[in-house]
């Protein structure tokens, strides 16, 4: 699913900023015990508390950098020009 797709689905907390070379993807998924991200063509796989949730990246999204801390999760893509 989309990013905007899981926003509506899920009812997360999540925004979205552009910068000039990249966009920055924040998603709170809110306190949590146990949780792992990862990318796998094209598609940011989060495990939450024994859940996984999907996100396809944008076309074009060909190298993204995840992370997740205090149950948040960032995700950054690079622009394509």
């Amino acid at each position: 699913m989309t990013l905007d797709q899981f926003i509506r689905d899920e009812g997360t907390v999540a925004r979205r900023y552009r910068y000039a070379d990249e966009s920055v993807l924040a998603v709170d998924f809110g306190p949590t015990a146990a949780a792992s991200v990862d990318v796998v063509d094209g598609t940011v796989i989060v495990v939450v508390d024994g859940e996984q949730y999907d996100i396809d990246l944008p076309d074009g999204a060909d190298d993204a950098h995840t992370f997740m801390k205090n149950g948040v999760l960032t995700i950054e893509v690079e622009d394509s020009v």
